[in-house]
Parts: structure tokens; C-alpha cells; sequence
């Protein structure tokens, strides 16, 4: 389908009336509850949705030329703005994901080598003995119920901690893994109290929990730090990338802080987007018997019957576009956010300074406009020639422009080498209501957990 007729897109929001109070406390419950739920409903079949809040323009973008041209043509102009350093700030701090400027810039140019082709395809045995544990764990299960969000949470995890911590020896997984959680459960009311201008220092249902969990997390990477100095290894990890890094205007080297805000992103972004992909790409497979099919042959004829391995991953092209979809329909970050910070002119209309810009991806891979039946699981939409038909805003699972995730090109090939491993291995049942709905934590995870009963494939290779 064709992109969105710009003309249509800004009315004339001079005079827009603010949201009633009324209006505003709904808006402020939707984001406590599921911040899904605040999105306008407009803006799932019109461009641009434009609302005044809290004494703020809002701004809600889905027509991909003017996503285009807030994300990369005036990405220099938007920052990432008051709600984001809210909510992520005391256990992110200043790191990729919340940083600005030129400190954003030296620090994403210290790790760029991390993700380069030839480093990822090293990693790649990794990732598949890491895959290849999971049945194991699972075959232990006294009813062979697992929970596959969990399950993908733990392997993507095993593989964050082995490619770019060398091990991170001592960190307790579980610990970890529940942390994160504790601390991304309240964001919802950080965003609502910081859309209403209460004080940062209020309390919130959540709040002490959230704040032990990032003290937690930060404690435990500053062991691993503290431990890497003392006994310096000579794999060129991230860590010891970051233990490197050097601002190129100041010679300066990254703080242990510094590092801890990096290396916590990319623990969270870095494990928990790829398994929150994995995992709904599970649930929609065990919905779509076709497709598991079509998946599970394509792995057959490219292995051959043996094991999957590296030099097999590039070739699943079908797999991946299962992934792919799965990730149109449940985006792992189905909101970007962005504030002007100087006033600029989009499309046809002048954003003054202060604006929140929001482009809700989820909206966005779900707009009518721009999509045949939205809702409906068909990864024939990542074909090539039609991949090539589209406009290539319509579909951003990893961001748009110089903020686009670094890691994009690692994930894509985590997921497709753990997709073929497992589905290779076991089959997956689902035991979870087919319209479990998503639910919006930063990151977008189930509602409740995904519980899929596993069982041997038949059939499979004998080395498997």
C-alpha cells in the first residue's frame, strides 16, 4: 500500500484547545494501565494526531515521509526528552539508550565495532549452543508446560552475557532477569505523573521496588567491572571496548559509571527486546500450523537434516520473515519519543520548541493505510519485491534514523538461529488464549505469560 497523503496530515493547531482535565486524568490511567491504551484511536488510520497536554503540544506521527522527516532529516533538532530520562535514567543513566549530543555520539562510535558483520559472525556458535540448551531445560519440566517468555528471556540473556561480558562471572541470572522486571512495572506511572507535571520525588505504587532493582543491577555490573580490571582478559568484548573508549574531543576515557549505563542498556535492550520478539513469534506459530510448516521445512532443506549451524542461519530467509512479522505486529519498542528542542518546520507545519513527538510504531504496523488487513499473521508481507513496494518507514521494529538500535543487525540473526534450533528440536503447543493482549512496559510484553507445552519433534535429525 501506498504511504499516507502528507496534505491531510496537519490541520491548523494554532488554536488547539488543551485536553480537559477531565480528558487528561483518563489519558494519565491509560498510561498507568497499559500505555497502549492511551494512543489516540486516530492514529491508527490517519497520519498525524495532534493533542495539547499538560500545557504541551503532543504530537502523534504515522505517515511514514513525515516519520522520515522528524527521525532522520531533523534528528539533530529532537532529544530524547523529560518522560524517557524518567522513567529509564536511574538504572540506564546516561547511557546509548537516554544520552544526547555529542555524549550519545563518542559513545555509540566506541562501540560501533562490537556490531560489524565479521564480529556477528563469530558470535553465531554462541548463539546456537545457547539455543540448543533450551530443549534440555525444558524436557526437565514435570508436565513439559513452559512459560516461552521467560525460556527466551533466560537464552537471550545466557547470549548477552557470553558475547559481550566474556561470561560475567557471578551474575545470577534470575536475580537479574526479575529485576529488570521490577523495575520496568512502574513505568507506566512515570510516564502518566510526568505527562501531568507532578514532581519527580512523588511517590507511586512500584516506585522503592523499581529503584532497589536498579540499584541492584548497576552493584552487580560494577562487580564485573571492578573484577575485569583487576584481572584484565584478552578477548575484545564490549566491556573491554568500553574500558577503552576514548572521547575524541577530550582524550578523556568512560567512567565506571559510564560503563555501567552502557553495559546496563544493552543487558536490557540487548536480551530483553530479541526474547520478547521470540517469545510472540512462538505464540503466533502455535496459532498458524502453515506457516510452522512452511518454517520447519525451509529448516529441513537448508540443513539438510543436521544440525542447525552457522553457515545455515543466512539462508533460513522464510524464518526470518516469520520474525519479521511477528515483530510488525508486537514491536519490542512500540513507542519512540522524542521532544523538540528548537522549533523546526514538519511537512507544513512549524513544531515549536518543547513538542513531545511520539511515532507509536505499533500504531504505525498496524495502520490501515498502510497495511492490508493489519492484524492478520502473514510473513508473505517481507517477501523481497514487496519489502522493495514499501516505504521503508511503514516498518521499524529497531527505530528509524542515527538513533536506529545498534544491535538490529545481532538480533535479527540471535532470533533466526534460535528459531531454527528449537523448532528443529521440539514442537510448541500453545496453552495461553489466543488474543492475549500486549501490554506496554517500555517494552511490549504479554499481559500474562505465554505457556506453550513442548514435546519432541518427530522426525528430526538424530544429531539435533
Amino acid at each position: 500500500m501506498t504511504g499516507i497523503d502528507i496534505r491531510t496530515a496537519f490541520p491548523d493547531t494554532s488554536g488547539t484547545p488543551p485536553v480537559s482535565k477531565f480528558a487528561a486524568v483518563r489519558v494519565a490511567l491509560s498510561l498507568i494501565r497499559n500505555p497502549l491504551k492511551a494512543l489516540p484511536p486516530e492514529i491508527f488510520s490517519e497520519p498525524a494526531v495532534f493533542t495539547r497536554l499538560g500545557g504541551v503540544m503532543r504530537v502523534h506521527l504515522a505517515d511514514p515521509a513525515l516519520i522520515h522527516e522528524a527521525l532522520v532529516k531533523n534528528a539533530h533538532l529532537l532529544g530524547k526528552g523529560e518522560d524517557v530520562r524518567r522513567a529509564l535514567g536511574p538504572a540506564l543513566g546516561q547511557g546509548l539508550l537516554t544520552a544526547d549530543g555529542d555524549h550519545w555520539k563518542w559513545q555509540r562510535q566506541s562501540v560501533a565495532a562490537a556490531f560489524r558483520h565479521e564480529k556477528l559472525l563469530e558470535l553465531l556458535p554462541v548463539m546456537i549452543d545457547a539455543a540448543r540448551r533450551a530443549p534440555g531445560r525444558w524436557r526437565s519440566s514435570p508436565d513439559g508446560d513452559i512459560d516461552i517468555g521467560h525460556e527466551m528471556m533466560r537464552t537471550t540473556f545466557d547470549i548477552i552475557v557470553e558475547t559481550m561480558m566474556s561470561g560475567g562471572h557471578g551474575i545470577d541470572i534470575g536475580r537479574v532477569e526479575q529485576s529488570i522486571t521490577d523495575y520496568l512495572k512502574p513505568t507506566g506511572w512515570t510516564f502518566a505523573l510526568a505527562m501531568l507535571g507532578a514532581p519527580e520525588w512523588l511517590p507511586h505504587p512500584g516506585r522503592r521496588r523499581a529503584r532497589a532493582a536498579a540499584n541492584y543491577l548497576r552493584s552487580s555490573l560494577a562487580a564485573v567491572i571492578s573484577e575485569r580490571r583487576r584481572k584484565p582478559i584478552e578477548r575484545n568484548d564490549l566491556v573491554s571496548m568500553l574500558l577503552e573508549a576514548k572521547d575524541p574531543e577530550t582524550g578523556r576515557m568512560m567512567s565506571d559509571t559510564e560503563i555501567i549505563d552502557n553495559l546496563l542498556t544493552f543487558i536490557t535492550a540487548g536480551h530483553e527486546t530479541t526474547a520478547l520478539g521470540l517469545a510472540w513469534t512462538f505464540h503466533l506459530l502455535s496459532q498458524n500450523s502453515d506457516v510452522e510448516h512452511k518454517v520447519i521445512a525451509e529448516i529441513e532443506t537448508v540443513t539438510a537434516g543436521e544440525p542447525v549451524a552457522a553457515d545455515h542461519v543466512a539462508h533460513l530467509t522464510y524464518t526470518r520473515q516469520v520474525f519479521s512479522e511477528a515483530m510488525r505486529l508486537y514491536p519490542p519498542a512500540p513507542v519512540v519519543t522524542r521532544t523538540a528542542l528548537q522549533a523546526f518546520r514538519l511537512g507544513e507545519h512549524d513544531i515549536p520548541a518543547g513538542t513531545v513527538l511520539y511515532v507509536p510504531i505499533y500504531a504505525v504496523h498496524r495502520h490501515t493505510t498502510l497495511w492490508n488487513e493489519p492484524d492478520r499473521f502473514d510473513p508473505s508481507r517481507f517477501e523481497p519485491d514487496k519489502v522493495k513496494a514499501r516505504h521503508r518507514y511503514a516498518y521499524m521494529p529497531f527505530g528509524a534514523g542515527p538513533r536506529v538500535c545498534i544491535g538490529n543487525a545481532f538480533a535479527m540473526m540471535e532470533a533466526v538461529a534460535i528459531l531454527a534450533v528449537i523448532l528443529q528440536d521440539v514442537h510448541l503447543r500453545n496453552k495461553s488464549p489466543a488474543n492475549t493482549e500486549p501490554l506496554m512496559r517500555v517494552t511490549l510484553r504479554p499481559e500474562n505469560r505465554l505457556m506453550m507445552q513442548v514435546s519432541s519433534r518427530k522426525n528430526k535429525s538424530p544429531a539435533a
